[in-house]
Protein backbone atom coordinates (compact mmCIF):
# COMPACT_ATOMS: atom_id res chain seq x y z
CA UNK A 1 0.00 0.00 0.00
CA UNK A 2 1.52 3.26 -1.38
CA UNK A 3 0.95 7.08 -0.78
CA UNK A 4 0.73 9.42 -3.35
CA UNK A 5 0.32 12.99 -2.96
CA UNK A 6 -0.85 15.03 -6.75
CA UNK A 7 -0.27 18.47 -7.34
CA UNK A 8 -2.22 19.97 -10.24
CA UNK A 9 -1.98 22.75 -11.70
CA UNK A 10 -4.19 24.38 -14.69
CA UNK A 11 -7.74 25.44 -15.18
CA UNK A 12 -8.85 22.92 -12.47
CA UNK A 13 -11.19 25.15 -10.46
CA UNK A 14 -14.60 25.74 -10.97
CA UNK A 15 -15.07 22.98 -13.55
CA UNK A 16 -16.03 20.14 -11.33
CA UNK A 17 -12.90 18.53 -11.22
CA UNK A 18 -12.97 17.86 -7.31
CA UNK A 19 -15.70 15.13 -7.56
CA UNK A 20 -14.25 14.18 -11.19
CA UNK A 21 -11.72 13.35 -8.59
CA UNK A 22 -13.47 11.93 -5.87
CA UNK A 23 -15.68 9.73 -8.55
CA UNK A 24 -12.34 8.39 -10.04
CA UNK A 25 -11.15 7.36 -6.63
CA UNK A 26 -14.60 5.27 -5.70
CA UNK A 27 -14.08 4.00 -9.20
CA UNK A 28 -10.50 2.47 -8.53
CA UNK A 29 -11.21 1.93 -4.50
CA UNK A 30 -8.78 4.41 -3.48
CA UNK A 31 -8.78 6.86 -0.35
CA UNK A 32 -7.72 9.75 0.57
CA UNK A 33 -8.50 13.23 -0.04
CA UNK A 34 -8.51 16.23 -2.30
CA UNK A 35 -8.94 19.81 -2.06
CA UNK A 36 -8.49 23.33 -3.84
CA UNK A 37 -5.79 25.71 -3.12
CA UNK A 38 -4.71 28.87 -4.32
CA UNK A 39 -2.02 26.88 -6.09
CA UNK A 40 -4.23 24.65 -7.47
CA UNK A 41 -5.49 20.84 -6.42
CA UNK A 42 -3.88 19.02 -3.97
CA UNK A 43 -4.80 15.19 -3.72
CA UNK A 44 -3.34 12.75 -1.43
CA UNK A 45 -4.12 9.02 -1.83
CA UNK A 46 -3.30 5.76 -0.88
CA UNK A 47 -3.58 2.53 -3.09
CA UNK A 48 -1.94 -0.24 -4.78
CA UNK A 49 0.99 1.13 -6.81
CA UNK A 50 -0.72 -0.17 -10.26
CA UNK A 51 -4.02 1.57 -9.10
CA UNK A 52 -2.41 4.52 -8.30
CA UNK A 53 -0.50 4.48 -12.06
CA UNK A 54 -3.90 3.67 -13.97
CA UNK A 55 -5.68 6.44 -11.20
CA UNK A 56 -3.25 9.33 -12.40
CA UNK A 57 -3.34 8.00 -15.88
CA UNK A 58 -7.37 8.31 -15.57
CA UNK A 59 -6.76 12.21 -14.23
CA UNK A 60 -5.00 12.84 -17.47
CA UNK A 61 -7.35 11.13 -19.88
CA UNK A 62 -10.89 11.59 -18.62
CA UNK A 63 -10.80 15.48 -17.48
CA UNK A 64 -13.42 17.50 -17.53
CA UNK A 65 -14.47 19.20 -20.36
CA UNK A 66 -13.67 22.82 -19.21
CA UNK A 67 -10.53 21.24 -17.38
CA UNK A 68 -6.61 21.98 -18.84
CA UNK A 69 -3.83 20.80 -16.81
CA UNK A 70 -0.92 22.45 -16.90
CA UNK A 71 1.26 19.94 -14.55
CA UNK A 72 0.21 16.70 -12.49
CA UNK A 73 3.40 15.69 -10.17
CA UNK A 74 3.26 12.78 -8.01
CA UNK A 75 5.18 12.53 -5.09
CA UNK A 76 5.42 9.46 -3.10
CA UNK A 77 5.19 9.88 0.81
CA UNK A 78 6.47 7.81 3.75
CA UNK A 79 3.33 7.27 5.76
CA UNK A 80 2.13 3.95 7.94
CA UNK A 81 -1.26 5.56 9.02
CA UNK A 82 -4.12 4.60 6.43
CA UNK A 83 -6.92 6.68 5.62
CA UNK A 84 -10.10 4.75 6.35
CA UNK A 85 -12.39 6.58 3.40
CA UNK A 86 -12.18 9.69 0.26
CA UNK A 87 -13.28 12.63 1.52
CA UNK A 88 -13.35 16.58 -0.39
CA UNK A 89 -11.73 18.62 1.95
CA UNK A 90 -12.21 22.76 2.88
CA UNK A 91 -10.18 24.46 0.30
CA UNK A 92 -7.22 26.31 1.83
CA UNK A 93 -5.62 29.94 1.16
CA UNK A 94 -2.23 29.85 0.51
CA UNK A 95 -0.02 33.29 0.59
CA UNK A 96 1.25 34.79 -2.65
CA UNK A 97 -0.06 31.75 -5.04
CA UNK A 98 -1.94 31.97 -7.93
CA UNK A 99 -4.13 29.43 -10.09
CA UNK A 100 -5.73 30.76 -13.93
CA UNK A 101 -9.54 30.50 -13.57
CA UNK A 102 -12.01 29.12 -16.11
CA UNK A 103 -13.26 31.81 -17.90
CA UNK A 104 -17.29 32.44 -18.03
CA UNK A 105 -18.89 29.40 -20.01
CA UNK A 106 -22.07 29.45 -22.51
CA UNK A 107 -24.92 27.75 -21.15
CA UNK A 108 -24.50 23.36 -21.12
CA UNK A 109 -27.31 21.77 -22.83
CA UNK A 110 -28.46 19.99 -19.57
CA UNK A 111 -29.38 23.33 -18.22
CA UNK A 112 -30.79 24.73 -21.50
CA UNK A 113 -32.93 21.62 -21.49
CA UNK A 114 -34.32 22.52 -17.26
CA UNK A 115 -34.93 26.40 -18.71
CA UNK A 116 -37.33 25.31 -20.87
CA UNK A 117 -38.53 22.32 -18.57
CA UNK A 118 -42.32 23.59 -16.98
CA UNK A 119 -41.83 20.90 -14.90
CA UNK A 120 -38.23 21.84 -13.52
CA UNK A 121 -38.18 24.22 -10.52
CA UNK A 122 -35.49 26.51 -12.38
CA UNK A 123 -38.59 26.89 -15.19
CA UNK A 124 -37.64 30.09 -17.17
CA UNK A 125 -34.90 30.90 -14.84
CA UNK A 126 -32.77 33.69 -16.24
CA UNK A 127 -29.58 32.44 -13.82
CA UNK A 128 -29.73 28.46 -14.30
CA UNK A 129 -26.09 27.17 -14.30
CA UNK A 130 -24.06 23.84 -13.49
CA UNK A 131 -20.41 22.70 -12.82
CA UNK A 132 -20.58 22.94 -16.87
CA UNK A 133 -21.29 26.04 -17.57
CA UNK A 134 -22.44 29.51 -16.29
CA UNK A 135 -20.19 32.31 -15.01
CA UNK A 136 -17.00 31.43 -13.62
CA UNK A 137 -13.94 34.96 -13.99
CA UNK A 138 -16.39 37.38 -14.00
CA UNK A 139 -17.80 36.63 -10.58
CA UNK A 140 -14.07 35.78 -8.57
CA UNK A 141 -13.01 38.18 -5.97
CA UNK A 142 -9.76 36.43 -4.88
CA UNK A 143 -8.29 32.40 -4.88
CA UNK A 144 -9.09 29.62 -4.19
CA UNK A 145 -12.24 29.99 -6.13
CA UNK A 146 -15.17 28.83 -3.85
CA UNK A 147 -18.19 30.33 -3.36
CA UNK A 148 -17.78 32.97 -0.31
CA UNK A 149 -14.80 34.04 -2.78
CA UNK A 150 -17.23 35.16 -5.11
CA UNK A 151 -20.08 37.42 -5.98
CA UNK A 152 -22.69 34.99 -5.06
CA UNK A 153 -21.64 35.13 -1.00
CA UNK A 154 -24.36 37.57 -1.22
CA UNK A 155 -26.93 35.07 -2.03
CA UNK A 156 -27.06 32.18 0.97
CA UNK A 157 -28.72 28.73 -1.03
CA UNK A 158 -32.16 27.65 0.12
CA UNK A 159 -32.18 23.58 1.02
CA UNK A 160 -32.54 22.33 -2.34
CA UNK A 161 -29.59 24.22 -3.81
CA UNK A 162 -27.90 22.97 -0.57
CA UNK A 163 -28.04 19.38 -1.51
CA UNK A 164 -27.13 19.80 -4.84
CA UNK A 165 -24.10 21.72 -3.60
CA UNK A 166 -22.70 19.66 -1.34
CA UNK A 167 -23.62 16.34 -2.99
CA UNK A 168 -20.25 15.08 -4.79
CA UNK A 169 -22.38 12.90 -7.58
CA UNK A 170 -24.81 16.08 -8.43
CA UNK A 171 -23.38 18.07 -11.76
CA UNK A 172 -24.10 21.08 -9.09
CA UNK A 173 -21.32 20.13 -6.96
CA UNK A 174 -19.54 23.25 -5.88
CA UNK A 175 -20.70 25.28 -8.58
CA UNK A 176 -20.33 28.68 -7.21
CA UNK A 177 -22.78 30.68 -9.21
CA UNK A 178 -25.60 27.70 -8.62
CA UNK A 179 -28.93 29.33 -7.04
CA UNK A 180 -32.63 29.29 -7.95
CA UNK A 181 -35.60 31.52 -8.09
CA UNK A 182 -35.98 30.87 -4.00
CA UNK A 183 -32.67 31.65 -3.18
CA UNK A 184 -30.37 33.22 -6.50
CA UNK A 185 -30.85 36.70 -7.90
CA UNK A 186 -33.29 38.49 -10.11
CA UNK A 187 -33.85 39.96 -13.39
CA UNK A 188 -35.60 43.67 -13.62
CA UNK A 189 -36.56 45.67 -15.91
CA UNK A 190 -35.64 49.33 -14.84
CA UNK A 191 -36.41 53.05 -17.03
CA UNK A 192 -34.31 56.01 -16.04
CA UNK A 193 -36.77 58.48 -14.32
CA UNK A 194 -39.87 55.98 -14.12
CA UNK A 195 -37.93 53.16 -11.64
CA UNK A 196 -38.22 49.60 -11.65
CA UNK A 197 -41.53 48.77 -14.28
CA UNK A 198 -41.07 44.82 -13.81
CA UNK A 199 -39.29 41.89 -12.04
CA UNK A 200 -38.65 38.29 -13.15
CA UNK A 201 -40.73 36.78 -15.47
CA UNK A 202 -42.72 39.75 -16.18
CA UNK A 203 -39.44 41.89 -16.86
CA UNK A 204 -38.48 39.54 -19.72
CA UNK A 205 -42.08 39.44 -21.06
CA UNK A 206 -41.88 43.33 -20.99
CA UNK A 207 -38.47 43.25 -22.62
CA UNK A 208 -39.92 40.96 -25.40
CA UNK A 209 -42.70 43.57 -26.20
CA UNK A 210 -40.35 46.47 -26.28
CA UNK A 211 -38.45 45.26 -28.19
CA UNK A 212 -41.09 44.10 -30.85
CA UNK A 213 -42.27 47.57 -30.47
CA UNK A 214 -38.76 49.01 -31.70
CA UNK A 215 -37.43 50.20 -28.60
CA UNK A 216 -33.73 49.93 -27.60
CA UNK A 217 -32.99 48.56 -24.62
CA UNK A 218 -29.77 47.75 -22.03
CA UNK A 219 -29.24 44.53 -21.08
CA UNK A 220 -26.84 43.52 -18.97
CA UNK A 221 -24.83 40.33 -19.20
CA UNK A 222 -21.61 38.53 -18.21
CA UNK A 223 -19.25 41.36 -17.83
CA UNK A 224 -21.64 44.17 -18.96
CA UNK A 225 -24.04 45.16 -21.15
CA UNK A 226 -25.39 44.70 -24.68
CA UNK A 227 -27.54 47.31 -26.46
CA UNK A 228 -30.15 45.73 -28.12
CA UNK A 229 -32.88 46.21 -30.82
CA UNK A 230 -34.95 44.82 -33.55
CA UNK A 231 -32.78 44.06 -36.21
CA UNK A 232 -35.13 44.08 -38.64
CA UNK A 233 -36.32 47.54 -38.08
CA UNK A 234 -34.29 49.92 -39.85
CA UNK A 235 -35.88 53.16 -37.56
CA UNK A 236 -34.41 51.58 -34.37
CA UNK A 237 -31.16 50.35 -36.07
CA UNK A 238 -30.56 53.92 -37.20
CA UNK A 239 -31.65 55.51 -34.01
CA UNK A 240 -28.99 53.15 -32.07
CA UNK A 241 -26.31 53.98 -34.59
CA UNK A 242 -27.10 58.12 -33.98
CA UNK A 243 -27.68 57.60 -30.21
CA UNK A 244 -24.60 55.23 -29.89
CA UNK A 245 -22.24 57.26 -31.99
CA UNK A 246 -21.46 55.02 -34.62
CA UNK A 247 -21.47 55.67 -37.53
CA UNK A 248 -20.58 52.50 -40.40
CA UNK A 249 -20.01 50.13 -38.28
CA UNK A 250 -21.18 46.96 -38.77
CA UNK A 251 -23.48 45.81 -35.50
CA UNK A 252 -22.83 42.09 -33.68
CA UNK A 253 -25.94 40.40 -34.23
CA UNK A 254 -27.61 37.54 -32.10
CA UNK A 255 -30.20 34.77 -33.35
CA UNK A 256 -32.56 32.84 -31.91
CA UNK A 257 -31.24 29.52 -32.96
CA UNK A 258 -29.04 28.15 -35.87
CA UNK A 259 -32.04 27.56 -38.27
CA UNK A 260 -32.26 31.32 -37.88
CA UNK A 261 -28.68 32.25 -38.52
CA UNK A 262 -29.12 29.98 -42.01
CA UNK A 263 -32.37 32.47 -43.08
CA UNK A 264 -29.79 35.26 -43.49
CA UNK A 265 -26.85 33.96 -44.46
CA UNK A 266 -25.01 31.12 -45.71
CA UNK A 267 -23.44 28.74 -43.05
CA UNK A 268 -21.07 26.33 -43.60
CA UNK A 269 -20.33 23.00 -41.57
CA UNK A 270 -17.33 24.38 -39.95
CA UNK A 271 -19.63 27.39 -38.83
CA UNK A 272 -22.09 25.22 -37.57
CA UNK A 273 -20.07 23.51 -34.76
CA UNK A 274 -18.64 27.26 -34.62
CA UNK A 275 -21.78 28.59 -34.15
CA UNK A 276 -22.71 26.38 -31.70
CA UNK A 277 -19.65 25.64 -29.67
CA UNK A 278 -19.30 26.48 -26.02
CA UNK A 279 -17.20 29.73 -26.83
CA UNK A 280 -20.33 31.07 -29.01
CA UNK A 281 -18.12 33.58 -31.09
CA UNK A 282 -19.41 36.43 -33.67
CA UNK A 283 -18.59 34.67 -36.94
CA UNK A 284 -18.93 36.98 -39.82
CA UNK A 285 -21.03 35.03 -42.74
CA UNK A 286 -21.70 36.00 -46.09
CA UNK A 287 -25.17 37.46 -46.23
CA UNK A 288 -28.17 36.22 -48.08
CA UNK A 289 -29.67 38.38 -50.81
CA UNK A 290 -33.14 38.15 -49.42
CA UNK A 291 -31.76 39.19 -45.79
CA UNK A 292 -34.91 41.53 -44.41
CA UNK A 293 -32.82 42.48 -41.98
CA UNK A 294 -31.64 46.46 -42.03
CA UNK A 295 -29.36 47.22 -44.38
CA UNK A 296 -27.94 49.46 -41.76
CA UNK A 297 -26.91 46.96 -39.18
CA UNK A 298 -23.91 46.13 -41.46
CA UNK A 299 -23.81 48.83 -44.37
CA UNK A 300 -21.47 48.79 -46.81
CA UNK A 301 -20.70 45.14 -46.66
CA UNK A 302 -21.97 41.51 -47.62
CA UNK A 303 -21.19 39.99 -44.13
CA UNK A 304 -23.13 39.72 -41.21
CA UNK A 305 -21.42 39.06 -38.03
CA UNK A 306 -24.00 36.90 -36.01
CA UNK A 307 -23.82 35.06 -32.35
CA UNK A 308 -26.12 32.31 -31.16
CA UNK A 309 -27.52 32.90 -27.49
CA UNK A 310 -25.06 32.32 -24.36
CA UNK A 311 -26.72 33.19 -21.20
CA UNK A 312 -30.79 31.61 -19.87
CA UNK A 313 -30.91 35.68 -20.19
CA UNK A 314 -30.81 35.80 -23.63
CA UNK A 315 -32.45 32.47 -24.43
CA UNK A 316 -35.10 33.86 -22.30
CA UNK A 317 -35.50 36.98 -24.56
CA UNK A 318 -34.82 35.25 -27.60
CA UNK A 319 -37.21 31.96 -27.76
CA UNK A 320 -39.64 31.30 -30.16
CA UNK A 321 -40.97 28.01 -28.96
CA UNK A 322 -42.20 28.11 -25.20
CA UNK A 323 -45.53 28.86 -24.64
CA UNK A 324 -45.58 30.80 -21.56
CA UNK A 325 -42.69 33.17 -23.43
CA UNK A 326 -44.68 32.98 -27.09
CA UNK A 327 -47.24 35.13 -25.59
CA UNK A 328 -45.15 38.19 -26.19
CA UNK A 329 -43.70 37.36 -29.63
CA UNK A 330 -39.71 38.75 -30.04
CA UNK A 331 -38.04 39.50 -33.22
CA UNK A 332 -35.97 36.51 -34.43
CA UNK A 333 -32.67 38.81 -34.82
CA UNK A 334 -31.64 41.10 -32.20
CA UNK A 335 -29.01 43.95 -32.65
CA UNK A 336 -26.45 42.75 -29.28
CA UNK A 337 -23.65 45.28 -29.29
CA UNK A 338 -21.77 46.85 -26.75
CA UNK A 339 -23.31 49.16 -24.36
CA UNK A 340 -21.30 51.92 -24.39
CA UNK A 341 -21.07 55.24 -26.36
CA UNK A 342 -18.49 54.77 -28.90
CA UNK A 343 -14.68 54.36 -27.90
CA UNK A 344 -15.76 54.76 -24.43
CA UNK A 345 -15.54 52.03 -22.24
CA UNK A 346 -18.69 49.26 -21.79
CA UNK A 347 -20.70 49.86 -19.00
CA UNK A 348 -20.28 47.07 -16.34
CA UNK A 349 -22.08 48.56 -13.21
CA UNK A 350 -25.93 48.75 -12.80
CA UNK A 351 -25.89 52.66 -11.66
CA UNK A 352 -23.42 53.48 -14.46
CA UNK A 353 -25.79 51.80 -17.08
CA UNK A 354 -28.43 53.86 -16.09
CA UNK A 355 -26.75 57.30 -16.05
CA UNK A 356 -24.51 56.66 -19.59
CA UNK A 357 -26.57 54.65 -21.26
CA UNK A 358 -30.08 56.68 -20.40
Amino acid sequence: MLTWHLHITGVVQGVGFRPFIYGLAARFGLRGWVNNTSAGVEVEVQGEEETLRAFVQAIRQEKPPLAHIDSLEVTVLERTDRFTAFEIRESAAIEGAFQPISPDVALCADCEHELFDPADRRYLYPFINCTNCGPRFTIIKDLPYDRPQTTMSAFSLCPDCGREYHDPIDRRFHAQPVACPVCGPHVWLEVPGQGILAERLEAILATRRLLREGKILAIKGLGGFHLACDAANAEAVETLRRRKGRQGKPFALMAADLATVERFCFVSETARDLLTGREKPILLLPRRPESTLAESVAPGVDTLGFMLPYTPIHLLLLNQTDPTLAAEPVPPVLVMTSGNYSEEPIATDNADALERLA
